[in-house]
């Protein structure tokens, strides 16, 4: 992810791929995945972290967290 990229996430969607990335870590640091497919299992897992939080959110709210203007905006 590049600069631009960041400029165009709204706090709640920073604040959920921080959550994946930081998931992500414990999940590897408590498991300690020892080669390539190990290792994408637990991104995988962290990335879910985030998923289940966003969708508890926008269950929540009626309002979706990533919405089609705020990823055209990533896309120029």
């Amino acid at each position: 992810m590049n600069g631009n990229e960041l400029g165009c996430m709204t706090n709640t969607e920073l604040i959920l791929n921080m959550l994946a990335e930081a998931s992500t870590k414990d999940i590897s640091s408590a498991t300690n995945p020892t080669n390539l497919e190990e290792s994408k299992n637990v991104a995988q897992q962290g990335g879910n972290v985030a998923k289940v939080a966003r969708k508890e959110l926008e269950s929540k709210t009626g309002q979706k967290v990533v919405t089609s203007s705020n990823a055209k905006k990533g896309l120029k």
